[in-house]
C-alpha cells in the first residue's frame, strides 16, 4: 500500500495546465511539455487503499486503481503498467479524455479532495510507453476464426485488440479515410494529439489486427457478404445520428452541426487543409449544446481568433457541493464543472462563457441569407418551458450546434443487411446481458451454413450469448448499442463484445466482460 497517512499530511495538486494565453496559440494538448513527475508520484501516496475501493466501481473498466497507485508512489513503472493495462487497452486515451467518475467516488471525496486518479493514469500509461513497457502482445498461435469489426472507435478498437490477442484473425472495417474514428475527427489535437492513436494503431498492426480504411460497409460493401466471409461480426459504428435544432431561421448560412465543424478543424491538423473551410475566425460564435462536444467547440473557435464565444446550456448552473439527491458513490455528480475550454474562455475577465438555462428561440439572418443573431430565452428548470420577458438576442455568425447523438445512423444499411432491429432508445437491441440463450439453427456462425466443415460445433452448441444481436454470430459494441457515452464505456463495451464472440466462437473464454448491455451509470 502506500504511506498510510499520505491523504493527511499531502493535499491535492492535479497536474497544472499550460498557461491560458500560451496554450491559445498552438493546438499543442492542453498538458503538453508539463512536468508529471515527481508530482503525480507523490499525489499516488494519497491513496489510501480502501478495504473497498469504491473507485472501482466508479470506472466501468473496473480499473485496479489502488494497485497501480501504490506502484507509482514508489516509481516502479514496469509493474504499474501492468496493472493498469489489465483492465484497460488504451490508458493513455482515457488518462486525456475521460471526465473521471472514479474521483467521485473515491473514499477521500466523501469530505475532502480526491486522489488525482485521471493524472496518475495518463503517467503511468505515458511512462509505459516511454520505457518500452507497452510491447506489442501478438498471439502464440492461431484459431483458424476470422472476426470483421466495423467501426475503429474505442469500442472497436478494444474489441479488435482482444481479439487479436486470443488468436483470432480480426479485420476492422473503417469508412472514413483513417483509423480512429470520433477519436480521430471528433477529439481536437488539443485534448488528444492523434500521435498517441496512430502508436496504438501500429501497435495492433505489429500484434496482426488488419484495417481498411475507406470502406462504407452498409453502403458499397453490403453488410449481409461481410458477415459470411467471416465467422462473427461486431458492430461498432458508435452513435452518429445527430440531434438537430428545429427552430426557425435554422437554415441560414453559418449555421453547422457541431461534429462537422470539428471534423474541419480536425482535418487542417492532419494537413488535408491549408485552412477549414469553416472557421470562426473574426466572428461571433455561439455554441448550442453544454456538454463535451460544445466545450470542444469553443475551445476550437478561440484558438482560430473568434471574436467572441457564447456556449448555451439549457441546463440550470449546477453547484459547487454534491447535491443529497446525487449520493457517494453511485453517482457521478451534477456539480459545477469548468473544463480547459471554458477557462480559456473566461479569460482575466473571469466570466463563464456559458448560459445556463437558456434555449433557442430562432435565428435571424442577413440580406445574403447568413446567420447575424440567435434569439434566446431563458428557461423554467424543471419543464424547460420559456420564461416570458426574458427575451434577448446574442450577435452570431457562427452557430455550432452540439446537442448530442440519438442512436446509430439507421439509414446505413446495416440494419436491412444484417436483420437488426432498434430498442426504445433508438440503439441497435441486443440480449440484455451476457448469459447463453438457446442455440440458433444454421446460420453464418460457427457451425452453422457458411463455417468451414465442422468448424464451430462446441460453440454452436453454447449458443447465442448477450451482447449479441438476434442475428447469428453479430454482435454490437458501444455507443451503438448503448447510446452516446464516456470512452471508458466504450471500451469496457468493446472488451465485452470481444468476451462474447470468443465465447461464440469457441465455447468458453478467458477474456474478460467488465459490464453487459444492461448494465448504466446511476444518475439522480
Amino acid at each position: 500500500m502506500t504511506d498510510p497517512r499520505g491523504f493527511l499530511r499531502i493535499p491535492r495538486r492535479p497536474v497544472p495546465p499550460r498557461p491560458v494565453e500560451e496554450r491559445l496559440d498552438d493546438w499543442q494538448e492542453v498538458y503538453a511539455g508539463q512536468a508529471l513527475l515527481p508530482l503525480v508520484s507523490e499525489q499516488a501516496l494519497r491513496c489510501m487503499d480502501c478495504g473497498i475501493p469504491f473507485c472501482h466501481s466508479g470506472c466501468p473498466l473496473g480499473n485496479l486503481i489502488p494497485e497501480w497507485n501504490a506502484y507509482a508512489s514508489r516509481g516502479d513503472w514496469q509493474a504499474a503498467a501492468e496493472r493498469l493495462h489489465a483492465t484497460n487497452n488504451f490508458p493513455e486515451f482515457t488518462g486525456r479524455l475521460c471526465p473521471a467518475p472514479c474521483e467521485d467516488a473515491c473514499v477521500l471525496a466523501i469530505n475532502t479532495d480526491p486522489v488525482t486518479i485521471k493524472n496518475v493514469e495518463q503517467t503511468i500509461a505515458d511512462e509505459a510507453w516511454a520505457r518500452g513497457y507497452a510491447p506489442p502482445q501478438p498471439p502464440q498461435r492461431l484459431s483458424g476464426r476470422t472476426v470483421a469489426v466495423v467501426g475503429s472507435g474505442p469500442a472497436g478498437l478494444a474489441a479488435a485488440q482482444q481479439l487479436t490477442r486470443t488468436g483470432h484473425t480480426v479485420v476492422v472495417y473503417e469508412r472514413d479515410d483513417r483509423l480512429g474514428g470520433l477519436l480521430r475527427y471528433g477529439i481536437p489535437e488539443f485534448k488528444m494529439e492523434k500521435s498517441h492513436l496512430d502508436r496504438r494503431i501500429e501497435q495492433m498492426r505489429e500484434e496482426g489486427t488488419k484495417f481498411r480504411t475507406g470502406v462504407d460497409v452498409g453502403g458499397e460493401l453490403d453488410a449481409a457478404e461481410l458477415r459470411r466471409r467471416h465467422d462473427a461480426l461486431i458492430v461498432a459504428v458508435g452513435a452518429t445520428e445527430r440531434r438537430e435544432l428545429p427552430v426557425p431561421g435554422r437554415e441560414l448560412d453559418g449555421i453547422h452541426q457541431a461534429m462537422d465543424y470539428l471534423t474541419y478543424a480536425n482535418r487542417v491538423q492532419e494537413g488535408d487543409y491549408a485552412a477549414p473551410p469553416v472557421s470562426a475566425e473574426g466572428r461571433h460564435a455561439v455554441i448550442v449544446g453544454g456538454g463535451d462536444t460544445g466545450s470542444d467547440c469553443l475551445g476550437t473557435v478561440l484558438r482560430q481568433g473568434a471574436l467572441s464565444a457564447v456556449q448555451l446550456d439549457i441546463n440550470p448552473e449546477p453547484g459547487e457541493a454534491r447535491p443529497d439527491a446525487q449520493p457517494w458513490p453511485v453517482t457521478h455528480p451534477k456539480v459545477y464543472r469548468i473544463s480547459h475550454a471554458h477557462a480559456e474562455a473566461r479569460g482575466r475577465e473571469g466570466i463563464d462563457p456559458r448560459l445556463f438555462a437558456s434555449a433557442t428561440l430562432h435565428f435571424e439572418g442577413d440580406t445574403a441569407g447568413h446567420v447575424r443573431a440567435l434569439c434566446l430565452t431563458e428557461v423554467e428548470p424543471a419543464a424547460r418551458s420559456p420564461l416570458p420577458g426574458t427575451e434577448r438576442v446574442l450577435p452570431a455568425e457562427l452557430v455550432l450546434v452540439a446537442l448530442g447523438f440519438s442512436g446509430p445512423e439507421q439509414a446505413s444499411g446495416l440494419m436491412e443487411q444484417l436483420g437488426l432491429t432498434v430498442d426504445g432508445r433508438g440503439n441497435f437491441a441486443r440480449d440484455d446481458d451476457f448469459a447463453a440463450l438457446p442455440a440458433p439453427v444454421g446460420g453464418n456462425g460457427p457451425g452453422g451454413q457458411g463455417s468451414p466443415a465442422g468448424a464451430g460445433t462446441p460453440a454452436g452448441q453454447a449458443g447465442r450469448t448477450g451482447g449479441q444481436t438476434r442475428t447469428d454470430g453479430v454482435f454490437i459494441a458501444g455507443d451503438a448499442g448503448r447510446g452516446q457515452s464516456l470512452v471508458v464505456w466504450a471500451i469496457a463495451e468493446g472488451r465485452a463484445a470481444a468476451a462474447a464472440a470468443d465465447r461464440y466462437l469457441t465455447g468458453s473464454t478467458v477474456l474478460p466482460a467488465p459490464i453487459a448491455p444492461r448494465d448504466r451509470p446511476l444518475v439522480a
